[in-house]
């Protein structure tokens, strides 16, 4: 236990910026997966073609190749500076947005083709049609793999560990010897694999609990 009482400081940044990365990282993934979504299916071609190439180049990119481009490429580019913080949530959330929107296309294919028919029959433009009619019964069809999809998203949290982001992953590097003893950094790594084991259960309550109300609803 000397490894985190000793060292409550470093443990508090390295869950904190977890934390940051991934509800940082899951909102925009969760913003722009809708957005690249929806134009996968869009009957505009134009749409559909530029969220095809979107999600088969991003998805098919190493996750450690996407960070690197944004620690090491755009700076490079001129743009603002900003800290590795917010460019590992970039990283991390549009890598993630491309799997999110492959998971509501596949949600969005389980809704009966005639609703959105309807629905354009009254009237209703493409984009009300998907918020009002499509997207709220995709989101129920799909809650298992889009929590699969975030807790692929957490633990993909430990690949900014290696672009100066001081979370979990990081800890091995920063505590030393912690307990005063040889195994220390093991002990580090065993007490961070039980902190991702929690949160990730804590996902998966989250999981059956949306389960359980929306079946529930229907």
């Amino acid at each position: 236990m000397d490894v985190i009482f000793g060292n409550l400081d470093l443990w508090g940044t390295a869950i904190k910026n977890t934390l940051l990365v991934f509800f940082g990282g899951g909102a925009l993934a969760l913003v722009l997966g809708i957005i690249v979504g929806a134009m996968r299916v869009s009957p505009v071609p134009i749409a559909r073609g530029v969220g095809t190439v979107y999600v088969n180049i991003i998805r098919n990119t190493p996750l450690t190749l996407v960070f690197f481009f944004f620690v090491l490429g755009y700076p490079a580019l001129g743009m603002p500076k900003l800290s590795p913080l917010v460019l590992g949530i970039l990283a991390i959330g549009i890598y993630t947005a491309t799997y999110v929107a492959e998971v509501l296309r596949a949600g969005i294919n389980t809704v009966p083709v005639g609703q959105a028919e309807a629905a354009r029959a009254i009237g209703l433009p493409f984009g009300q049609v998907m918020t009002l009619v499509v997207l709220p019964q995709a989101f129920r069809s799909v809650v298992p793999p889009m929590m699969s999809v975030f807790i692929a998203l957490l633990k993909n949290t430990t690949v900014a560990a290696g672009f100066s982001v001081a979370e979990l992953a990081a800890l091995r590097a920063t505590v030393n010897d912690a307990a005063g003893r040889p195994g220390s950094p093991m002990e580090v790594l065993l007490w961070v694999a039980f902190v991702f084991v929690v949160l990730v259960l804590i996902l998966s309550f989250i999981q059956n609990r949306l389960e359980k109300k929306w079946r529930i609803v229907r």
